[in-house]
């Protein structure tokens, strides 16, 4: 784990949900000053849309707020969960997925919506059957959700 925290974002197909986590956490972090400490990724918890880049729908509307999503689709792998510490999972189902491929096994496994401090969400939604307002919904979540878990991490100097 090379001395950094790392965190994996999960949801199913991992082309809507994780990978606008990553982006939106990667922006947090860098803002911040912090980027170097922080190993980020995302994964989808079946591997349909492997090496695909994010919809483009969640491209575009990450994009207008100024964020990038670079990452290309994968599965969740055996070796994540002694590879990253905390592994952040987007909705109820993909929380139940992680948590059967090796529960117990290094990473402790947390839900997205446990960081939220002002927008009153009990999972992230899948954004992919719907319409724009859904991948704006989606971000809204993420940007409460990514600051609240960058405290997580806040120096204590």
């Amino acid at each position: 784990m090379n001395g950094k925290h790392s965190l994996l974002f999960v949801c199913m197909g991992n082309i809507c949900r994780s990978p606008a986590a990553e982006g939106v956490f990667r922006k947090v972090v860098a803002d911040a000053g912090r980027a170097h400490e922080f190993e980020i990724d995302s994964a989808g918890t079946i591997g349909y849309h492997q090496g695909n880049p994010a919809d483009s729908r969640m491209r575009a509307a990450a994009s207008r707020r100024g964020y990038r999503l670079d990452s290309r689709a994968r599965r969740l792998a055996d070796d994540d969960y002694g590879r990253f510490q905390l592994i952040v999972a987007m909705d109820d189902d993909n929380y139940r997925d992680i948590l059967a491929g090796h529960p117990g096994e290094g990473a402790e496994v947390v839900r997205m919506v446990d960081f939220c401090t002002t927008v009153d969400a009990t999972e992230v939604p899948d954004p992919y059957y719907g319409g724009p307002a859904g991948f704006e919904h989606v971000l809204d979540i993420l940007e409460d959700a990514c600051g609240g878990l960058m405290r997580r991490y806040a120096r204590t100097e």
